[in-house]
């Protein structure tokens, strides 16, 4: 089956901005993870989808590359190009003029991967909340991947035999030819069909793998987040990602955080920010207040007399740690002056007579008062 268009996998126009596409894959990722969809062939074959379109598309070079020439400029072996043999036409994966004449005149075309190969990487998005992301926290994942095999060790070939070096490449996985043309004799290559390019040959494969040398299974990860981590933040876990093929070591696991938002907190870098709702008589008069931090820790702040509401107190190194380092940001705390919406017969008449002495005229008959001015 064809390709599918990257553009319309993911679902944008080909003028997409980067944050477009990167809203795109992160919607469809969560969409038809394995983890949303277990034992679901299709949504797997989606999330891989989604996942590819995602790498071109990202990198500026790799879209410059896709947008001119399409899958093909992607794609190993490729079709029968003007040329002859594997050569697809495009020059994108060449160095230049020289390398096209090289290939033309003698040089032959690159040769093809053989000897060990380091596997592909892996990303994951996880979810945190925000006082994990502050604190710090280990968390299990099961990951999805392919891994050697454990009976043949990735090597493909039933345990007591090896494969042997295809006769018909040398186990150099391709073949040469020459070809008489209109610009004179050309050495061409092509991938070696007996071997399909790998320059070796089971003879006896492995029963449990089929020959593949890899298995998919689903793997328990470990994964420790620092404090201080924020949305955005990238985990490297060095070898968790996809087997390498022929011997070569695993990829890494990029594990990509998103912190979800707290009710109460916010913050900006390692700055903790949080409102302290405060009395009017406090705030007149001054005195101390308490604020709870994140680690159930009680700060005590100093409320200024006539302080007004929206004042903004700073307490030095009370925030969140900095990720890498020892060293914490502020508590940033903004003072909201409440206004009391019931008041006791007491309150009420201390509350005129602090107007009264202040000058102020005060509407104090209620509404009884005010339908009895009406009736006079």
């Amino acid at each position: 089956m064809a390709k599918r268009d990257y553009y319309e996998v993911l679902g944008i126009t080909r003028g997409a901005e980067e944050t477009e596409i990167k809203k795109a894959y992160r919607k469809l990722a969560r969409q038809f993870h394995p983890d949303v969809n277990p034992d679901d062939a299709s949504a797997a074959e989606k999330f891989k989808e989604v996942t590819e379109a995602y790498e071109i598309l990202s990198d500026s070079d790799k879209r410059a590359t896709y947008d001119r020439h399409g899958h093909a400029a992607f794609e190993q072996g490729g079709g029968q190009g003007p040329f002859g043999g594997g050569f697809t036409g495009d020059f994108g994966g060449f160095g230049g003029m020289d390398d096209i004449m090289d290939m033309m005149f003698g040089g032959g075309m690159r040769r093809q991967r053989t000897g060990p190969e380091r596997g592909p990487d892996l990303q994951y998005e996880l979810e945190i909340d925000f006082v994990d992301a502050a604190l710090g926290k280990e968390v299990q994942l099961e990951i999805p991947r392919t891994e050697a095999c454990d009976t043949c060790h990735g090597s493909g070939a039933k345990p007591g035999t090896k494969a042997e070096t295809c006769s018909v490449c040398k186990g150099s996985g391709q073949v040469s030819f020459t070809q008489n043309t209109v610009l004179g004799r050309m050495n061409s290559v092509r991938t070696c069909e007996r071997c399909q390019g790998t320059g070796k040959i089971i003879s006896a494969p492995c029963a449990t793998c089929a020959g593949k040398g890899a298995l998919r299974k689903r793997r328990k990860v470990k994964v420790k987040i620092p404090p201080g981590v924020d949305t955005g933040t990238r985990l490297r876990l060095s070898g968790e990602g996809e087997a390498g093929q022929r011997g070569g070591p695993p990829g890494d696991l990029f594990v990509v955080l998103h912190v979800r938002a707290h009710p109460t907190f916010r913050r900006q870098g390692a700055d903790l920010l949080v409102e302290l709702r405060i009395s009017f008589p406090k705030a007149a008069l001054g005195g101390k207040a308490q604020v709870k931090v994140i680690e159930d820790e009680v700060v005590e702040v100093t409320v200024a007399t006539g302080t007004q509401s929206g004042t903004v107190l700073r307490i030095k190194g009370k925030g969140l740690t900095k990720l890498g380092s020892v060293y914490k940001g502020d508590l940033v705390v903004t003072l909201i002056v409440e206004t009391p919406k019931k008041l006791s017969p007491k309150e009420r008449d201390l509350m005129k007579q602090l107007a009264e002495a202040m000058g102020e005229g005060v509407d104090d008959k209620g509404i009884l008062g005010r339908v009895r001015d009406v009736l006079r």
